[in-house]
């Protein structure tokens, strides 16, 4: 049997709009208080505008003053151990720190999980885009 969070990332897949690649993308974020976003990919036609299930999840949370994460579980309609993008990761780590717990769905109750570290290492961040310009400031 799937974790709760497994399921709600399921349940997300019923939402999803995707009329173009017909792959559907459910992910439900748990947030540090308990509090469970889903969300679901939705299409647009030319495509980067579209929106991944992950970046709906997390803006759902923010909306309603959530900024510290959990976990966070990612599925798809094929059962295929679908991992966020590299945007979604970037997005991911914007609010999360490395060791924020990904759960991706394998199908018949199997998940493969991984830390965002693992799946993003060597982030951008503030502290490394400050680090940045400290160091542009040194060499001018």
């Amino acid at each position: 049997m799937p974790e709760p969070l497994v399921e709600r990332a399921r349940e997300a897949l019923d939402n999803a709009y995707v009329p173009y690649s017909e792959y559907t993308v459910g992910a439900a974020l748990k947030t540090a208080d308990g509090t469970v976003y889903v969300g679901c990919n939705i299409e647009n036609a030319n495509y980067s505008n579209s929106l991944h299930a992950e970046e709906v999840a997390i803006a759902e949370a923010v909306k309603n003053g959530h900024t510290d994460f959990d976990r966070l579980v990612v599925t798809s309609g094929a059962r295929d151990g679908v991992t966020p993008c590299g945007m979604c990761r970037q997005t991911i780590a914007e609010f999360a720190d490395e060791d924020l717990d990904i759960v991706c769905d394998l199908g018949d109750g199997e998940t493969a999980e991984y830390t965002l570290g693992e799946l993003l290492p060597n982030t951008i961040s503030l502290d490394t885009l400050e680090a940045a310009a400290e160091k542009r400031e040194r060499d001018e």
